[in-house]
């Protein structure tokens, strides 16, 4: 058995590596080496590579999303929280590589784990939108679309069809994402 803190370090050095390089290349043979532990230690934190993969997976999305969140609940201003949760979004992606996306995206488990989060995202900035139209701070529109606008604005930023296109960071798409949907939102009365 391997004692509670050696597990949380050895799955966190294990994100690390799979965040940075992908998960199809990498071997529970390699990893162990790398982690400088034997493979039945690694084996004890998750029974096979594939779990290991998506507990990895499912850990990215739970950090960021509390991070995200602690941010956002800190801003008061309405307008401000939509930026503020945009520009989390784009420090997340910036946590991952080209590598790691794509095999997430390319293995059916971790997709889902993905559309899911994609999802939750989408009906979150429907919300924020929504707290603003209430506030008054933003004109009355269909949050719904609008949400769905930045859903799909977020794949292609992560896929980088729209990095590839604009010559963007991720960072600064989030930033004119922001700007473009507070814009295009403001009521008039600021």
């Amino acid at each position: 058995m391997v004692d509670t803190r050696r597990r949380d370090e050895l799955l966190r050095q294990a994100e690390a590596i799979i965040l940075a390089e992908g998960f199809t290349a990498v071997t529970m043979d390699e990893l162990a080496q790398r982690l400088e532990c034997s493979k039945a230690t690694l084996y004890s934190l998750a029974s096979t590579k594939e779990q290991l993969v998506l507990a990895v997976t499912r850990a990215f999305f739970r950090d960021a999303t509390a991070e995200i969140e602690q941010a956002v609940q800190a801003e008061p201003d309405p307008r401000q929280r939509i930026r503020v949760y945009l520009a989390g979004v784009g420090t997340a992606m910036r946590r991952h590589s080209n590598a790691f996306y794509d095999d997430m995206v390319g293995y059916e488990p971790t997709a889902q784990i993905y559309r899911k989060n994609s999802a939750a995202a989408a009906h979150r900035v429907h919300q924020l939108i929504e707290e603003g139209v209430h506030t008054g701070v933003f004109r009355s529109l269909n949050g719904h679309f609008a949400a769905q606008v930045v859903a799909v604005t977020i794949d292609a930023l992560q896929s980088g069809v729209l990095l590839e296109s604009t010559g963007l960071t991720a960072g600064d798409a989030f930033s004119e994402l922001g700007d473009l949907l507070l814009d295009g939102l403001g009521s008039g009365h600021e």
